[in-house]
């Protein structure tokens, strides 16, 4: 699974729209809905902050793995 259908799965799975998502990565929801659609690569700094957000793993949020791993906390 590619990181923009990841990204997708895990916003739907929680009930959640692409303007909420975007407003929390500061984007526009044209911007998201590209990151999701594979358009537009979607910034490291904002992959960072959804894995943390969704509390996943960033090899999970990647598509690297398929074992849902919680983010590592410090």
């Amino acid at each position: 699974m590619e990181y923009y259908e990841r990204i997708r799965q895990l916003r739907e799975d929680r009930d959640l729209s692409q303007e909420f998502v975007a407003s929390l990565l500061h984007v526009a929801q044209k911007t998201y809905s590209d990151y999701e659609l594979g358009k537009t690569r979607i910034p490291v700094p904002s992959l960072l902050y959804l894995a943390k957000y969704y509390n996943v793993s960033m090899d999970y949020l990647c598509g690297i793995s398929d074992v849902k791993n919680e983010y590592p906390k410090k």
